[in-house]
């Protein structure tokens, strides 16, 4: 595995992304990442790639079960190799601080931190973390890129993050409820980021979601949410695998409870361990949550080739863009 080399502050080298794609898919009924989806049988996963690329991405790591490796090498692997470097890591069930063990029926991952720290052995550097099955748009990685590079010039700071800010309304599902972290900010700081569960916008068109002690609550219309696009720094990775280990030890025996990214983020913020940009973007979002989903995440990926967003084959015109 190549070594990311730290350049000396105020140069830029490409940064790293890391890819979520471990997911079990329980609402959507089979494996999201691998599901063709483009005009000539691309996924979600493959948009995401092709936009890291020509963003100025210079390095993929995917996140994956370890039950997922040979599917993942022939189907998506494959395709990818002659055109960026990538390697996969395992989220294991058992890659826990030392002195904890997964209890005995535990099936379930560990949620979006766990998978994220199972990175933590191959990122030197800034790096951004995405979901596999979500669509952020070129904008996005462009966003993203553009806050490396200040962020290197101003000289690394690093305790700094950063993360993508999509309106509420662009984000949920016709079909049923999703989950979303919901961010409160002061000019371009997240001061909070709350996950909440089961979103979904009632008859008379209000938005309503759970809290994580299943409380419901109205949102507001003009809400920022995060969709799990965040850019991170190793000293940003380590002061989460202490909250992890924290977490641990707050649900020693449960056989479902997940540790979300957003809510550890929430609690650095609000310990003044970490300060996080809002990065505003002009993409759309879109995914897919339930099976119901993906004839509308067809059709956008059919519309943005027609209008020349996107070549026909994206692997045949990554080379010319």
């Amino acid at each position: 595995m190549s070594k990311v080399v730290i350049d000396p502050p105020g140069s830029f080298s490409a940064p790293t992304l890391v890819v979520l794609a471990a997911g079990m898919g329980s609402r959507y009924g089979g494996l999201k990442q691998l599901d063709p989806m483009g005009p000539c049988g691309e996924t979600i996963l493959d948009y995401s790639v092709f936009d890291a690329l020509r963003a100025g991405f210079g390095r993929i790591v995917f996140v994956i079960r370890r039950t997922l490796a040979e599917a993942f090498q022939s189907q998506v692997l494959a395709r990818y190799e002659n055109q960026v470097d990538v390697s996969c890591v395992f989220q294991d069930l058992d890659d826990l601080p030392a002195g904890y063990q997964r209890p005995a029926q535990r099936t379930r991952p560990w949620g979006t931190l766990h998978a994220v720290l199972a990175a933590r052995h191959v990122v030197d550097d800034f790096f951004a973390v995405i979901n596999a099955d979500d669509f952020y748009g070129r904008d996005a990685y462009q966003c993203m890129v553009a806050h490396y590079q200040r962020w290197a010039a101003d000289g690394r700071r690093a305790d700094e993050g950063a993360m993508l800010a999509y309106n509420i309304h662009q984000t949920l599902s016709p079909s049923g409820g999703v989950n979303r972290g919901i961010c409160q900010a002061q000019a371009d700081l997240l001061t909070s980021v709350a996950e909440m569960t089961d979103i979904q916008l009632a008859v008379d068109g209000s938005c309503w979601g759970r809290n994580l002690l299943g409380d419901q609550q109205l949102i507001s219309p003009q809400a920022r949410v995060s969709m799990n696009f965040w850019g991170l720094t190793p000293s940003l990775l380590s002061l989460m695998a202490y909250q992890f280990t924290r977490f641990l030890a707050q649900h020693p025996n449960e056989l479902t409870a997940e540790c979300y990214l957003p809510s550890v983020i929430d609690e650095l913020i609000s310990a003044q361990k970490m300060v996080c940009r809002i990065l505003p973007t002009d993409s759309v979002w879109f995914g897919v949550t339930y099976p119901q989903d993906r004839l509308a995440c067809v059709d956008q990926l059919r519309q943005l080739t027609v209008r020349g967003d996107y070549p026909s084959g994206l692997w045949s015109g990554i080379t010319s863009t």
